[in-house]
């Protein structure tokens, strides 16, 4: 059963709950709704630590990101970001985490696009593996409208949701496209009515964490390196590589007893 979010001690731009029937989903929601969840590095790095707890924790299998409020995330909160950019000019800075391959060998990660999405507010959820959006959400590469450029690997993550004609497009223009486009040009996975955005995510989220948890993220680790491998000796390769570990995995033996017995496999009591 979906949990209402609730604010964590040592989170104060994002609440986590618990949610589907067997808690095996953590949903993080934006919680900056006054600033329309405008993006900021504290967020950020409340991201990452919330991403990486249930990357750690085994009874989770799928996490869904949302905002809270009328909007997903507006970008980068300018003043907060400009302040943060001239006090570190002369300040040596410690290495950043990576953001997009944190994301990409995280657990399955649904974003739930509730709103208004722009600029790093939508790029930060590119690398995630499933975009659901609502009927609400609207989505906008701004970076040419503020004299910059993509960055987390937006300029290549885009191409693959959308192709490049409509990649080109949406970053040259600098545009707001509505859901009902999105969903037509394949940037989202599906789009629903709002009401019905965390509920979909949350039961996709569930039918995803009932799978064998290594399989997962097995499958993750060869899609991000073989989705643009034009070598098709080097995909097969990286493929049967995992598929040597996978076939010695406790998971793979549950399915095999599972099917034999006719029976739901459980991934989860190993």
């Amino acid at each position: 059963m979906t949990t209402e979010p609730q604010q964590h001690e040592g989170y104060e731009q994002i609440l986590v709950s618990r949610a589907g029937a067997r808690d095996s989903v953590v949903l993080i929601t934006l919680n900056r709704p006054k600033k329309l969840n405008a993006w900021t590095h504290g967020m950020r790095l409340e991201l990452m630590a919330a991403i990486t707890s249930a990357n750690e924790d085994p009874d989770v299998g799928a996490i869904v990101l949302t905002g809270a409020g009328r909007a997903f995330c507006a970008g980068a909160d300018i003043e907060e970001t400009f302040r943060s950019r001239t006090e570190s000019e002369d300040r040596d800075q410690p290495e950043r985490p990576d953001w997009v391959q944190l994301i990409r060998d995280s657990k399955p990660m649904i974003a739930a696009i509730n709103g208004v999405a722009v600029g790093v507010g939508i790029t930060q959820v590119l690398p995630c593996d499933i975009l659901l959006g609502s009927t609400d959400a609207r989505i906008g590469m701004f970076f040419v409208k503020m004299g910059v450029v993509p960055e987390l690997a937006s300029s290549q993550l885009l191409v693959q949701r959308v192709g490049f004609a409509r990649a080109s497009e949406m970053c040259l223009t600098g545009d707001l496209y509505d859901a009902t486009t999105l969903g037509k040009w394949g940037f989202f996975n599906d789009v629903v009515a709002g009401d019905l955005l965390i509920p979909t995510a949350v039961e996709m989220a569930e039918r995803i964490a009932a799978n064998a948890p290594s399989s997962l993220r097995w499958t993750k680790q060869l899609l991000t390196e073989n989705a643009c491998e034009t070598d098709l000796d080097k995909v097969q390769a990286r493929e049967i590589v995992v598929l040597e570990q996978a076939y010695e995995s406790a998971e793979h033996k549950e399915a095999v007893s599972a099917f034999l017995e006719k029976r739901q496999p459980d991934f989860r009591n190993l």
